[in-house]
């Protein structure tokens, strides 16, 4: 057993029990969407939908199957190549940002694929005992519903660089919060942040440590669509002086007016949601903002962005609406190493530590998060610059 599956808490009672239900919620998301809608890659960050059911297959058949199932014969050896991502110690990997240009293997084939490894996961099951590849199952089950979050994400962005701009679901909505925000007070002091549990957990949760917090206050609920709008109504978008070097160099780069997917057509602003183009609710919480944008508003309202470890505190000990159920949200700490963290010294040691540069953690989780997925200590990460997540802004005060 690798060192990074030997940190991870043990799995339900039932691991091939759980593989069953993810494996069966990712081709669930994918079942609205055509052929053609799961070959698109709207940008270099995104990824075709089936690319992203393959990488997740990939995932089983590299580090469960070929290690633990006597006598398993992979899928297709080309595959080993397609839909690797990043896991560098593995072999070699196709571009990132060419991955839409893969129209061979067809969706059926993938589906087929799929089908392969979840086959000999059950042999797997039936053959070897658990306690061999369980914490490894568990690790890529929790793997494949970041993958279902992105699933959505990837979509999103491609339907709407989508003249048609088509409706993924029109089932999905986003509640609004009408009532006002109410600020709650945090005493501080000498806390204890991370994981310390007996469930399931990434290797940068941890390990748990000491950190020291000013009293402070934190808004119960997230920004709202009318609270953003007033910003960019201010000509937030328009001064510098609210903006970081990098964040004021990029709206000018990049021609931001408003967070992604907004439009205003004769005065009227409307958002691109996975329902579609709506109409701007003002009572439902603002979405899709890079950390830049998030960290400018906050300034501009007087306010600023809380620290991981506020977050997680207020989180803990305050009642917080839209906590993780709607938006990721932005924090002012950079994703570094927690006192003590060591990666393991294996390629799934590559899942987390080599990324710990150049990006910003949220909190939370959001509509797209897959239920039971996240948590307290939960550590999401995405460059300063990123809007296509579903994050929002929560604000914290003095």
């Amino acid at each position: 057993m690798s060192s990074a599956a030997q940190r991870i808490h043990p799995a339900p009672a039932s691991a091939l029990d759980a593989y069953r239900e993810v494996r069966s919620a990712s081709l669930s998301l994918t079942e609205l969407l055509s052929p053609e809608d799961c070959q698109l890659q709207s940008m270099p960050d995104a990824s075709p939908a089936k690319w992203h059911l393959a990488h997740t297959t990939w995932f089983f058949e590299t580090f469960v199957l070929q290690p633990y199932l006597p006598g398993y014969q992979p899928f297709h050896p080309a595959f080993a190549v397609l839909f690797n991502s990043y896991y560098v110690r593995v072999g070699e990997r196709h571009t990132r940002a060419e991955r839409g240009m893969l129209s061979r293997p067809s969706l059926e084939q993938v589906h087929a694929y799929r089908g392969h490894v979840d086959a000999a996961m059950e042999r797997l099951a039936d053959t070897v005992p658990e306690a061999s590849w369980r914490d490894l199952v568990v690790l890529g089950l929790h793997h494949e519903q970041q993958h279902q979050e992105l699933i959505l994400m990837d979509i999103k962005h491609a339907f709407s660089r989508n003249p048609m701009e088509p409706a993924y679901d029109i089932r999905w909505i986003v509640e609004p919060a009408p009532e006002p925000a109410r600020w709650l007070s945090v005493q501080g002091g000498l806390v204890a942040i991370g994981y310390d549990g007996d469930g399931f957990s990434f290797d940068n949760e941890g390990p748990r440590h000491k950190a020291w917090l000013e009293p402070f206050e934190v808004s119960d609920r997230l920004v709202s669509n009318s609270e953003y709008l007033r910003f960019i109504e201010d000509g937030g978008y328009r001064r510098p002086e609210l903006w970081l070097s990098d964040g004021w160099a990029t709206v000018e780069a990049e021609g931001w007016s408003g967070p992604l997917y907004w439009r205003e057509d004769a005065g009227i602003w409307s958002r691109f949601s996975l329902g579609g183009r709506v109409e701007l609710d003002p009572d439902a919480p603002a979405l899709h903002m890079s950390y830049y944008e998030a960290d400018a508003y906050a300034r501009w309202a007087g306010h600023r962005l809380p620290t991981e470890a506020e977050w997680e505190v207020a989180a803990r000990h305050c009642e917080l609406r839209q906590r993780d159920d709607v938006a990721w949200q932005w924090t002012a700490s950079p994703y570094v190493a927690y006192p003590g963290f060591v990666a393991s010294d294996d390629a799934v040691g590559e899942y987390n530590g080599k990324f710990m540069v150049n990006q910003f953690v949220l909190r939370g989780g959001s509509l797209a998060t897959p239920p039971g997925h996240a948590r307290l200590t939960y550590r999401n990460f995405f460059p300063p610059s990123a809007r296509w997540a579903f994050t929002g802004i929560r604000l914290v005060r003095r």
